[in-house]
Order: C-alpha cells, then structure tokens, then sequence
C-alpha cells in the first residue's frame, strides 16, 4: 500500500515524528496556496503559515488575500492539528466551519494556531485564530466541528 492518509501504519509513524510536512505534501490545494507548518515559538503547538501569493488574492486594488483562501488555510490548519493532537492516528471528516472574518486580510504572511476544543469518541471540536502581524489583531476566527475516522480502517 503506498504511503498516504489510508495507511494506518504510515499516519501512525508521521504522526509519532511529527512529521505535518509529509501530510502536507499529499494535499494539493494546501501546496498551491503555500501552507506551511512549523514548531510554535510560543509553545508546545504548531504554527501554521500561509504565503502571500499572487494567485491569493482576491481583492488587487489593496491587496487582499481571498476570503476563501483564508478559509481554505483555517481549515487545512484545523485538521493538520487535530490529526496530530487526537489520541489515535486517524483521518477527520469537516462537518461544519464556521468563520469569522475580522479584519482585511493583506497579502503577507498569515499565521494560525489551532486549539482542540474537544476530543469526543466520534467528533472532535477545533478553534483557529489566524493573524498578520500580531496575534493579538486576528484577522479571522474559525470553528471547526469533525466526524472522527475509524483508527483501524485498513492494514499496514
């Protein structure tokens, strides 16, 4: 079986290395919008990072990064980092985002960070905050809810 989010073995082994990078090697849209992970500096979590490429932005005249993009950012956060802080190797389904854009998203670099809210047997709750310059002056906030996959789908 090759290596991907349906082998059990291999989400298993990146996960215990920590390894978000390969996981978002595999989701296409994450790569062409330029998401990126990194070891947090102000904790133990993760710190996720959106470039600002051109074919970000949505709006030239400010320029601004598209809602959707932001979106689409918050979103693969969300899931990269329930995937590492759930207590099984397993693949969430998105049930339900919802999003509050706070301010213009300029084209520069976005960061976000994800807190698990609850971890349930069958649904898990995620926060996302993500923000330009300062933490403190998000430029959007997300909740996300998800279905929590079965850890024994397939074979190694």
């Amino acid at each position: 079986m090759s290596d991907g989010f349906d082998n059990v073995a291999w989400l298993e082994r990146t996960r215990s290395e920590g390894d978000v990078a390969a996981w978002l090697l595999l989701i296409p849209y994450a790569r062409r919008i330029g998401v990126s992970v990194e070891a947090d500096p102000a904790g133990e979590s993760l710190r996720f990072r959106l470039e600002p490429h051109a074919g970000n932005v949505g709006n030239v005249l400010l320029p601004a990064l598209h809602g959707g993009v932001v979106a689409a950012f918050m979103e693969t956060a969300a899931t990269l980092d329930l995937m590492m802080a759930a207590r099984e190797a397993r693949l969430p389904r998105i049930v339900d985002l919802s999003i509050d854009y706070l301010r213009t998203a300029r084209a520069v670099p976005t960061f976000a960070r994800c807190s698990l809210l609850r971890e349930g047997r069958r649904l898990a709750n995620v926060r996302v905050s993500a923000w330009q310059e300062r933490e403190s002056a998000p430029v959007a906030t997300a909740r996300l809810h998800f279905v929590l996959g079965e850890s024994d789908r397939g074979e190694a």
